[in-house]
């Protein structure tokens, strides 16, 4: 191996070693929660009084996602975690908080709202039968509480997060715009895990940067930093990033591109490119909480940046090789893609 081969092999084997050795320290996990719902069937025709599919449903299924689906991963991968956040009171919600209580998330902390409905994203896949093995998604279907959440709840999550932040080794920020994530109240998050050296990682949507300020690292999709190069009428993406870096107080910015890789943006430094290995995609629905989770993990346990991105690409080639799109990030499948990874190094040598 050259010597940049030899560095990876190390920080594979470094990161295979943690898993095993994780020290259950606390996360302090924030944001909106959903359920999301599949429908899978065959889509052989289309409808006789309108150009669209028709779905024959052979099966259904449902999942914990958002703020939630990272709470999952962060416990499987063994993880302490307090996830704080709500829902409203009716079935969604309470499956949420079954589903996470069952695979032994606390839910204390996740808030019934009365009178309120919880998000949940109704995703149709379809293929046509006997013809196409994959399918793809025909329709999202978005059910959402049609009212602000009620003042208070946002203010008190906040405060139960801020006292148990301190006793934490990570802050993760899911924020889908839902209300659980106020400005204030991220960047007092952000502020108080700052002073005392936690790392932050920050999944905001693009229009609530704000909340991101002064954040250990950042995640977007390529998509979005390429909306944001449009809208700042800049060359490429390292001088979106770099833009967006200064502007924000950022320490890093991760890029997530599915089968592309992902890029990771530092302040006045080369991009590092990291390629997706999976061999077989399947889905990328779950790469954001995947690559938090990972994050979270490796920080959390002291490891340097370079190594948690590491860690957060490989949790991603497990999220794209996954075949069903409810699966989430397990300690089991990582460790497995870790040692797949070290060992595909030790026969290209051979």
């Amino acid at each position: 191996m050259d010597a940049e081969q030899e560095i990876r092999f190390e920080t594979l084997a470094r990161l295979r070693s943690l898993l095993d050795n994780i020290n259950n320290a606390n996360v302090t996990l924030i944001g909106d929660v959903m359920l999301d719902r599949y429908y899978h069937g065959f889509a052989n025709n289309l409808n006789s009084t309108a150009p669209v599919p028709v779905i024959k449903i052979i099966n259904s299924d449902e999942s914990p996602g958002a703020a939630a689906h990272i709470a999952l991963g962060l416990n499987s991968l063994g993880m302490s975690l307090d996830i704080f956040s709500c829902v409203g009171d009716d079935s969604e919600g309470l499956t949420i908080k079954t589903e996470l209580e069952s695979a032994g998330v606390k839910v204390s902390n996740i808030i019934t709202v009365p009178n309120r409905k919880t998000l949940t994203k109704i995703r149709f896949f379809g293929s046509r039968e006997s013809l196409l093995k994959n399918s793809q998604i025909l329709l999202q279907a978005d059910r959402e509480p049609l009212s602000p959440l009620p003042d208070g709840v946002s203010d008190d999550l906040v405060s139960m997060a801020c006292i148990n932040l301190k006793e934490s080794a990570a802050l993760v920020i899911s924020d889908y715009d839902k209300g659980v994530v106020s400005t204030k109240g991220a960047l007092e998050l952000i502020r108080i895990a700052n002073e005392n050296k936690i790392p932050v990682i920050v999944d905001p949507k693009l229009t609530g940067l704000e909340k991101s300020r002064n954040a250990t690292i950042v995640l977007f999709e390529i998509r979005g930093l390429e909306l944001l190069q449009r809208r700042l009428v800049l060359d490429n993406n390292n001088d979106t990033a770099q833009n967006l870096i200064k502007n924000y107080d950022w320490n890093s910015l991760l890029v997530l591109g599915g089968i592309e890789g992902m890029t990771l943006y530092r302040l006045d430094k080369e991009p590092i490119f990291f390629p997706c290995n999976a061999t077989l995609t399947e889905q990328q629905i779950g790469l954001h909480d995947a690559a938090a989770a990972a994050l979270a993990v490796s920080l959390g346990n002291g490891f340097s940046l370079l190594d948690s991105v590491t860690l957060a690409s490989a949790a991603c080639d497990c999220i794209l090789s996954a075949t069903a799109s409810k699966e989430f990030i397990s300690k089991n499948s990582l460790s497995l893609w870790l040692e797949e990874l070290s060992w595909l190094m030790q026969i290209s040598e051979r």
